[in-house]
């Protein structure tokens, strides 16, 4: 497979002059996220070619040049074999193989809540198991006073709607502090405490 640019698109097609047909990357199984990725590189690189044309590459063809091989990096891992990466400023072919496996697969812990290092520094699991423990007891405490003041003077589908709102409420700011250090811990601990929260709710509720 070859990676190139052709006007200000990405292009991929098979390796040799006996291959003639340009694909959109869009068509194949890359991902909607490294599809667009490499459109909004091919842009950039048409715009550093045009001024190295004028003799005026800069630090950018540099730059271009790097974003392009990781993508090629992206590409080949996706695809399972390495990609013909051909340099939009230079002309130069390149081949770059799949990423190592290392790179290829992050734990469930990762995707939730960032790296296991931030800033080269350990993570601190004991102070944030305590800080998200904290958390959670507090969330849980919170949502089931509400749950039961609810359920005194109203229906059980009140409750529901009640602690639906609330759980809607804090799941876009804890999605969003899922990998900021510190604030990453607050998140663990709210999301498991409304996770546990609902086994008390529903038994509130019904």
């Amino acid at each position: 497979m070859e990676l190139r640019i052709r006007g200000e698109r990405a292009v991929l097609k098979g390796h040799g002059e006996a291959y003639t047909r340009e694909i959109d990357p869009h068509t194949l199984a890359l991902g909607a996220e490294l599809a667009d990725a490499l459109h909004e590189w091919a842009r950039v690189a048409a715009a550093v070619r045009r001024t190295a044309a004028n003799g005026e590459p800069g630090e950018a063809a540099a730059v271009v040049s790097r974003r392009g091989r990781q993508l090629a990096a992206r590409v080949a891992t996706v695809m399972g074999s390495p990609v013909y990466y051909v340099d939009p400023v230079t002309d130069e072919e390149i081949v770059v193989p799949p990423l190592p496996a290392a790179h290829q697969e992050q734990t469930l812990a990762q995707r939730l809540f960032g790296p296991a290092e931030i800033g080269h520094e350990p993570t601190p699991w004991g102070p944030g198991l305590v800080i998200a423990a904290f958390v959670a007891a507090v969330v849980i405490t919170a949502m089931l006073a509400l749950a039961v003041a609810l359920a005194e003077d109203t229906a059980g589908w009140v409750v529901l709607l009640a602690s639906i709102v609330v759980t809607a409420g804090l799941a876009p700011s804890l999605w969003l502090a899922r990998r900021m250090p510190i604030i990453r811990w607050i998140a663990l601990g709210g999301a498991a405490g409304c996770v546990l929260a609902w086994f008390g709710v529903l038994a509130v509720a019904l």
